[in-house]
Protein backbone atom coordinates (compact mmCIF):
# COMPACT_ATOMS: atom_id res chain seq x y z
CA UNK A 1 0.00 0.00 0.00
CA UNK A 2 3.27 2.28 0.38
CA UNK A 3 6.67 2.19 -0.25
CA UNK A 4 9.82 4.49 0.45
CA UNK A 5 12.77 3.35 -1.90
CA UNK A 6 15.92 4.86 -1.43
CA UNK A 7 14.54 8.20 -0.25
CA UNK A 8 16.83 10.94 0.22
CA UNK A 9 16.43 14.28 1.50
CA UNK A 10 18.95 17.45 2.18
CA UNK A 11 18.09 20.47 2.98
CA UNK A 12 20.11 23.49 2.40
CA UNK A 13 23.22 21.50 0.60
CA UNK A 14 26.23 23.47 -0.10
CA UNK A 15 25.89 25.92 3.05
CA UNK A 16 27.26 25.79 6.53
CA UNK A 17 23.61 25.05 7.45
CA UNK A 18 23.30 21.94 5.46
CA UNK A 19 21.32 19.05 7.26
CA UNK A 20 20.46 15.18 5.95
CA UNK A 21 17.06 15.38 6.38
CA UNK A 22 16.36 11.60 5.09
CA UNK A 23 19.02 9.27 4.25
CA UNK A 24 18.47 6.34 2.29
CA UNK A 25 14.90 5.70 3.56
CA UNK A 26 13.03 2.06 2.78
CA UNK A 27 9.57 1.60 4.27
CA UNK A 28 6.64 -1.55 2.83
CA UNK A 29 3.27 -0.71 4.88
CA UNK A 30 0.74 -3.40 3.68
CA UNK A 31 -2.53 -2.84 3.19
CA UNK A 32 -4.07 -3.00 6.96
CA UNK A 33 -0.74 -2.26 8.46
CA UNK A 34 -0.41 0.48 11.52
CA UNK A 35 2.86 1.31 12.33
CA UNK A 36 4.25 3.95 14.78
CA UNK A 37 7.06 6.14 14.13
CA UNK A 38 9.42 7.84 17.26
CA UNK A 39 12.47 9.16 17.77
CA UNK A 40 13.88 12.09 19.38
CA UNK A 41 13.46 15.85 17.71
CA UNK A 42 15.18 16.21 14.05
CA UNK A 43 15.38 12.48 13.40
CA UNK A 44 13.45 13.02 10.11
CA UNK A 45 10.03 11.70 10.73
CA UNK A 46 7.83 14.77 10.08
CA UNK A 47 9.92 15.36 6.63
CA UNK A 48 9.28 11.50 5.93
CA UNK A 49 5.45 12.57 6.63
CA UNK A 50 5.35 15.45 4.36
CA UNK A 51 7.62 12.91 1.71
CA UNK A 52 4.69 10.96 1.58
CA UNK A 53 1.97 13.54 1.53
CA UNK A 54 3.61 15.91 -1.35
CA UNK A 55 4.47 18.51 0.99
CA UNK A 56 8.25 17.83 -0.17
CA UNK A 57 9.47 16.01 -2.94
CA UNK A 58 12.80 13.95 -2.55
CA UNK A 59 16.08 14.41 -3.78
CA UNK A 60 16.63 10.86 -4.33
CA UNK A 61 14.09 7.78 -4.70
CA UNK A 62 10.59 6.89 -5.03
CA UNK A 63 7.46 7.10 -3.34
CA UNK A 64 4.62 4.23 -4.51
CA UNK A 65 1.07 4.46 -2.82
CA UNK A 66 -1.26 1.79 -3.60
CA UNK A 67 0.49 0.77 -6.49
CA UNK A 68 0.96 3.95 -8.41
CA UNK A 69 3.98 5.98 -8.67
CA UNK A 70 3.87 9.30 -7.01
CA UNK A 71 7.00 10.85 -6.24
CA UNK A 72 6.61 14.07 -8.43
CA UNK A 73 2.78 14.16 -8.12
CA UNK A 74 2.33 17.23 -6.14
CA UNK A 75 0.11 17.69 -2.71
CA UNK A 76 -3.01 18.46 -3.61
CA UNK A 77 -3.26 15.51 -6.22
CA UNK A 78 -2.37 13.37 -3.60
CA UNK A 79 -4.62 13.81 -0.85
CA UNK A 80 -7.42 11.92 -2.99
CA UNK A 81 -5.93 8.93 -1.75
CA UNK A 82 -4.49 10.39 1.22
CA UNK A 83 -5.96 11.37 5.06
CA UNK A 84 -3.75 13.16 7.36
CA UNK A 85 -4.24 15.00 11.21
CA UNK A 86 -1.98 17.47 12.03
CA UNK A 87 -0.47 18.09 15.44
CA UNK A 88 -2.14 21.67 15.73
CA UNK A 89 -5.94 20.90 15.99
CA UNK A 90 -6.51 24.15 14.25
CA UNK A 91 -4.98 22.66 10.78
CA UNK A 92 -7.69 19.92 9.89
CA UNK A 93 -10.50 22.14 9.51
CA UNK A 94 -12.19 25.23 8.25
CA UNK A 95 -13.06 27.59 11.53
CA UNK A 96 -15.53 29.59 9.67
CA UNK A 97 -17.74 26.80 8.47
CA UNK A 98 -20.15 24.70 10.26
CA UNK A 99 -19.64 21.15 11.21
CA UNK A 100 -21.93 20.33 8.38
CA UNK A 101 -20.00 21.97 6.10
CA UNK A 102 -16.26 20.51 7.20
CA UNK A 103 -18.01 17.19 6.89
CA UNK A 104 -19.33 17.55 3.34
CA UNK A 105 -15.84 18.81 1.67
CA UNK A 106 -14.11 15.87 3.55
CA UNK A 107 -16.59 13.52 1.96
CA UNK A 108 -16.17 14.74 -1.89
CA UNK A 109 -12.53 15.36 -1.52
CA UNK A 110 -12.56 12.18 -3.89
CA UNK A 111 -15.58 13.07 -5.95
CA UNK A 112 -15.52 15.06 -9.28
CA UNK A 113 -16.85 18.57 -8.88
CA UNK A 114 -20.07 19.50 -10.24
CA UNK A 115 -23.36 21.94 -9.47
CA UNK A 116 -25.20 19.69 -7.15
CA UNK A 117 -26.43 20.03 -3.75
CA UNK A 118 -23.66 19.71 -0.77
CA UNK A 119 -25.83 17.77 1.61
CA UNK A 120 -28.88 15.71 1.41
CA UNK A 121 -30.88 14.25 3.72
CA UNK A 122 -28.77 10.62 3.34
CA UNK A 123 -25.95 12.29 3.66
CA UNK A 124 -26.92 14.29 6.86
CA UNK A 125 -27.88 10.94 8.07
CA UNK A 126 -24.32 9.26 7.32
CA UNK A 127 -22.70 12.36 9.11
CA UNK A 128 -25.24 12.14 11.74
CA UNK A 129 -24.71 8.11 12.62
CA UNK A 130 -20.35 8.98 12.14
CA UNK A 131 -20.49 11.80 14.49
CA UNK A 132 -22.24 9.51 17.40
CA UNK A 133 -19.71 7.45 17.28
CA UNK A 134 -17.16 10.18 18.50
CA UNK A 135 -19.49 10.36 21.84
CA UNK A 136 -18.66 14.32 22.00
CA UNK A 137 -22.44 15.15 21.22
CA UNK A 138 -21.56 17.07 17.91
CA UNK A 139 -24.39 15.43 16.21
CA UNK A 140 -26.54 17.89 17.83
CA UNK A 141 -24.34 20.78 16.78
CA UNK A 142 -24.42 20.57 12.96
CA UNK A 143 -24.74 23.94 12.44
CA UNK A 144 -21.84 25.10 15.12
CA UNK A 145 -18.88 27.19 13.71
CA UNK A 146 -15.65 24.58 13.72
CA UNK A 147 -14.00 27.85 15.36
CA UNK A 148 -15.49 27.44 18.51
CA UNK A 149 -15.35 23.73 18.99
CA UNK A 150 -12.17 22.53 21.75
CA UNK A 151 -9.01 21.31 20.66
CA UNK A 152 -10.26 17.73 21.59
CA UNK A 153 -13.51 18.04 19.55
CA UNK A 154 -11.47 19.92 16.53
CA UNK A 155 -9.12 17.32 16.58
CA UNK A 156 -11.79 13.93 16.65
CA UNK A 157 -13.32 16.07 14.18
CA UNK A 158 -10.33 16.08 12.04
CA UNK A 159 -9.91 12.44 12.18
CA UNK A 160 -13.23 11.83 11.50
CA UNK A 161 -12.63 14.01 8.16
CA UNK A 162 -9.47 12.44 7.34
CA UNK A 163 -10.86 8.55 7.69
CA UNK A 164 -14.47 9.50 5.67
CA UNK A 165 -13.14 8.07 2.31
CA UNK A 166 -11.14 5.07 3.75
CA UNK A 167 -7.92 6.76 1.96
CA UNK A 168 -5.13 4.49 0.81
CA UNK A 169 -2.64 5.72 3.43
CA UNK A 170 -3.49 7.67 6.51
CA UNK A 171 -0.86 10.23 8.28
CA UNK A 172 -1.28 10.61 11.82
CA UNK A 173 1.72 13.27 12.41
CA UNK A 174 1.78 13.94 16.44
CA UNK A 175 -2.33 14.04 16.33
CA UNK A 176 -2.34 13.90 20.22
CA UNK A 177 0.78 16.49 21.34
CA UNK A 178 -0.88 19.32 21.47
CA UNK A 179 -3.83 18.16 24.21
CA UNK A 180 -4.49 17.57 27.64
CA UNK A 181 -4.22 14.06 29.05
CA UNK A 182 -7.75 13.57 28.86
CA UNK A 183 -8.09 14.86 25.60
CA UNK A 184 -5.42 12.81 23.73
CA UNK A 185 -6.39 9.61 25.47
CA UNK A 186 -9.98 10.49 23.80
CA UNK A 187 -8.11 10.68 20.64
CA UNK A 188 -5.87 8.03 20.73
CA UNK A 189 -9.01 5.78 21.99
CA UNK A 190 -11.19 7.10 18.50
CA UNK A 191 -7.86 6.18 16.39
CA UNK A 192 -7.47 2.74 17.41
CA UNK A 193 -11.70 2.31 16.56
CA UNK A 194 -11.81 4.26 13.44
CA UNK A 195 -8.18 2.23 11.91
CA UNK A 196 -9.67 -0.84 13.07
CA UNK A 197 -13.14 -0.46 11.50
CA UNK A 198 -11.89 0.62 8.43
CA UNK A 199 -8.73 -1.45 8.36
CA UNK A 200 -7.00 1.59 7.29
CA UNK A 201 -2.89 1.31 6.49
CA UNK A 202 -1.66 3.78 8.75
CA UNK A 203 1.29 5.46 10.03
CA UNK A 204 1.32 7.40 13.13
CA UNK A 205 4.01 9.86 14.21
CA UNK A 206 4.74 10.14 18.40
CA UNK A 207 6.84 10.90 20.59
CA UNK A 208 4.99 9.63 23.61
CA UNK A 209 6.74 5.47 23.19
CA UNK A 210 3.90 3.62 25.60
CA UNK A 211 1.51 4.86 23.02
CA UNK A 212 3.42 3.55 20.04
CA UNK A 213 3.84 0.63 21.87
CA UNK A 214 0.35 0.43 22.70
CA UNK A 215 -0.96 1.16 18.93
CA UNK A 216 -0.82 -0.54 15.87
CA UNK A 217 1.07 -3.62 14.90
CA UNK A 218 4.54 -2.77 13.64
CA UNK A 219 7.23 0.11 14.67
CA UNK A 220 10.13 1.85 13.90
CA UNK A 221 12.38 4.21 15.32
CA UNK A 222 14.58 6.58 13.13
CA UNK A 223 17.42 8.73 14.33
CA UNK A 224 19.14 11.82 12.11
CA UNK A 225 17.30 10.81 9.23
CA UNK A 226 17.02 7.27 9.21
CA UNK A 227 15.20 4.29 10.10
CA UNK A 228 17.19 2.37 12.47
CA UNK A 229 15.19 -0.48 14.21
CA UNK A 230 11.91 -2.04 13.42
CA UNK A 231 10.01 -4.32 15.28
CA UNK A 232 7.49 -6.62 13.84
CA UNK A 233 4.31 -7.51 15.22
CA UNK A 234 4.90 -10.62 17.43
CA UNK A 235 8.09 -8.39 19.28
CA UNK A 236 6.54 -5.55 19.45
CA UNK A 237 3.94 -7.06 22.10
CA UNK A 238 6.40 -8.21 24.42
CA UNK A 239 7.80 -4.26 23.90
CA UNK A 240 8.34 -2.15 26.80
CA UNK A 241 9.82 1.41 26.99
CA UNK A 242 13.14 0.18 28.86
CA UNK A 243 13.53 -2.07 26.03
CA UNK A 244 13.28 0.46 23.32
CA UNK A 245 16.02 3.05 25.33
CA UNK A 246 18.33 -0.07 25.48
CA UNK A 247 17.56 -0.96 21.44
CA UNK A 248 18.74 2.50 20.86
CA UNK A 249 21.70 2.61 23.01
CA UNK A 250 22.79 -0.49 20.71
CA UNK A 251 22.40 0.58 17.77
CA UNK A 252 23.93 3.95 18.86
CA UNK A 253 26.53 3.37 21.51
CA UNK A 254 24.77 6.12 23.61
CA UNK A 255 21.48 7.03 25.31
CA UNK A 256 18.35 7.94 23.66
CA UNK A 257 17.96 11.85 25.28
CA UNK A 258 14.04 12.60 24.29
CA UNK A 259 12.69 13.43 28.32
CA UNK A 260 9.43 13.82 26.53
CA UNK A 261 9.40 10.91 24.80
CA UNK A 262 9.61 8.66 27.99
CA UNK A 263 7.10 11.17 30.03
CA UNK A 264 4.73 11.16 27.17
Amino acid sequence: MLKLEGINKIFNEGTPDEKIALDNINLHLSPGDFVTVIGSNGAGKSTMMNMISGALTPDFGVVTIDGKEVTKLPEYKRSQFIGRVFQDPMAGTAPSMTIEENLAIAYSRNAKRGLRRGVNSKRREFFRSSLEKLGLGLENRFNAKVGLLSGGERQALSLLMATFTKPAILLLDEHTAALDPSRAELITRLTKQLVEEGNLTTLMVTHNMQQAIDLGNRLIMMDKGQIILSIDERKKQQLSIPDLMAEFENIRGEKMNSDRALLG
